[in-house]
């Protein structure tokens, strides 16, 4: 009669420690230790071979890689609160990733069934505490931007992208999605501005330090329900039919792309929803990355949207 005995480790999505225990108690000669990490797991088995009475045992240990790809995301949304992240946090809730938001106004004041799923946290990103930020995520997206005076607008669209950047890469997180803005066929002395001067120093500092995983989506103009100080107001009554108008339209259209200013009135809108699907895209698909358009983004929501 022969035996065969084992021990394998318990696997966590979220630990990198690793327990034994044994999978035949009776001789404990089979081993597997496995090592687990948020995006993989990978262990190294050894065994014996014991025979019955008579038999000589073989005691030859060898050793297996094991590896499965066990994903359980955990993403961090920069101003989660906001419009187009609170539309980046729900989609995520909605395709069972772990949200956790980062924004100076904490959670939102509305009430809806995704929002207790979420890990609101309060905080800046200058002053935030990284460590308890990050801690076991698989992505960051980054939804900061904003208008003001010059000063302002260089530190919200491009400091503060760059700082999160950094904090990220500095952590060990595999990827980050920026969003940013449409490449406007603008004058230049429109383009000088902080606005878009910050959101394309961001990009710069994300190609740099995420070449390979990195994500710009740049979309134009974005519609959808917006909520401000309690009141909503529907972006989409505008956004929709003028989306639906030129997508109709493009044909005739495309010789004008060319003439100075024109795709601030040709560059199609883009539903919120679907900016937020094609970032939650980014997230899950490690051959996303690079910089996406706005018909780029489209694509890529309609392929992970339920």
């Amino acid at each position: 009669m022969s035996s065969l005995s084992c021990i394998t480790s318990s696997i966590s999505a979220t630990s990198s420690q690793s327990s034994s225990t044994p999978l035949f108690p009776g001789n404990p000669h089979y081993l597997l230790n496995l090592s687990s990490s948020s995006r993989s797991k990978r262990g190294g088995v050894k065994c014996s071979y014991s025979a019955g009475s008579g038999v000589k045992e073989d005691s030859s240990v060898g050793t297996i890689d094991v590896v499965a790809d066990v994903k359980a995301e955990r993403i961090v949304v920069l101003g989660g609160s906001g419009f187009v992240g609170s539309a980046i946090c729900k989609a995520a809730v909605s395709k069972g990733i772990e949200v956790i938001s980062l924004s100076r106004s904490g959670r939102p004041s509305y009430s809806e069934p995704w929002v207790d799923q979420v890990n609101w946290v309060t905080g800046d990103v200058f002053y935030a505490n990284w460590d308890e930020v990050l801690v076991g995520a698989t992505a960051v997206v980054s939804t900061i931007g904003g208008f003001g005076s010059e000063e302002q607008m260089q530190r919200i669209n491009g400091e503060a992208n760059v700082v999160a950047i950094n904090s990220a890469k500095e952590y060990g997180i595999p990827k980050f999605i920026l969003i940013s803005v449409h490449d406007y066929n603008l004058p230049s002395f429109m383009l000088s501005t902080g606005y878009f001067t910050g959101k394309r120093k961001a990009e710069a500092e994300l190609l740099s330090k995420y070449p390979n995983s990195g994500v710009v989506l740049r979309p134009g103009f974005i519609y959808g329900k917006r909520k401000i100080d309690g009141y909503e107001i529907p972006l989409e009554l505008i956004g929709e039919p003028l989306e639906k108008f030129l997508s109709a339209v493009q044909n005739f259209t495309k010789p004008l792309n060319s003439l100075p200013a024109s795709d601030l009135v040709l560059a199609p809108p883009l539903s919120v929803n679907d900016l937020a699907f094609a970032a939650i895209n980014a997230v899950t698909d490690d051959d996303f990355f690079g910089v996406f358009t706005i018909d780029q983004i489209k694509e890529a929501a309609s392929s992970i949207k339920a």
